[in-house]
Parts: structure tokens; sequence; C-alpha cells
């Protein structure tokens, strides 16, 4: 799967671990920052453009780290066409995509261990989108709204 990952400092070393064992196991990953460790960085300026790649399909899914996971849940969904869930369960992280249809899985680097993270981003990218009629209507609901705004 063609994955994009972004962090700031709050993430950064989860988004470089997470990374590598995801090249590992054969995902084509596109790391949208922070290249390097940068204790005053900000996390729109990494996880905004990996919202808008999985927006425009660039990537299928995305990992979006920040320090608790809610700064990067705010940012990615401010971006038409992202559904991003702030995960630190496995029933949400298969939920969110089963019936929300959710693309980006946002994770607190200072919230969650290494082995929990790797267990929610596996449940993640193993889940798929069920597209039962109510689901539709609701993400039609929501892809309205986004037009309206």
């Amino acid at each position: 799967m063609r994955l994009g990952i972004a962090a700031d400092h709050g993430g950064f070393e989860l988004k470089q671990r997470l990374a590598q064992e995801l090249h590992q196991a054969g995902h084509v990953i596109h790391d949208f920052g922070a290249p390097e460790l940068e204790p005053g960085d900000d996390y729109p300026d990494y996880v905004v453009p990996l919202a808008r790649a999985v927006a425009r399909g660039q990537v299928e899914r995305g990992i979006a780290i920040c320090g608790s996971g809610v700064g990067a849940s705010v940012a990615a969904n401010k971006v038409p066409g992202v559904r991003a869930g702030l995960v630190h369960d496995v029933y949400s992280a298969h939920q969110g995509v089963e019936d929300d249809d959710m693309n980006v899985l946002c994770l607190g680097g200072r919230v969650v261990g290494y082995e929990v993270a790797r267990d929610l981003v596996d449940v993640f990218l193993e889940a798929d989108f069920q597209g039962q009629e109510r689901f539709r209507r609701r993400l039609a609901k929501i892809a309205a709204l986004e037009a309206e705004e």
C-alpha cells in the first residue's frame, strides 16, 4: 500500500520507527516530515501536506502523529476529503475504516507506546470500508458540508 506519514517533534520518534517497519513490511512510504527532530516545529507544516496527498489519492492512507494526536487530527480534518480519526484502541482503528471510511489515522506519540501504535496501524491498514447504504448516506452528508463550507 502507498502510505503517507507525518509527525512533528511530539511524534517524531514514533514516526521514524513506524515508517521503517512499514517499509520493511513492503509498503511504499512517503514521509512528509519532519525530516529531523526539531523541538519548535509545528504539526500543520507536516500533517496538512500529508492530508492533501490522501485527499488527492497520491497515497492511499495516512498516519499523522503529534504529541497527543489531537492537533494532527484537527489539522488533517481541515482538508476536504480527509476523514481523520484520533485512535487509541483497536476497535476504533478498524471501525473507523469499516463504517466511516477513515483514511488518516492520528496517533499521540506521547500517549501510545510503540507496540500499541503498531497494532493500531496494522488494524487500520487491514480494514476495508464496508460501504453499506447508511454509511454512504452519512459520508454524503459530510461531503455536502465540505462543499458548502
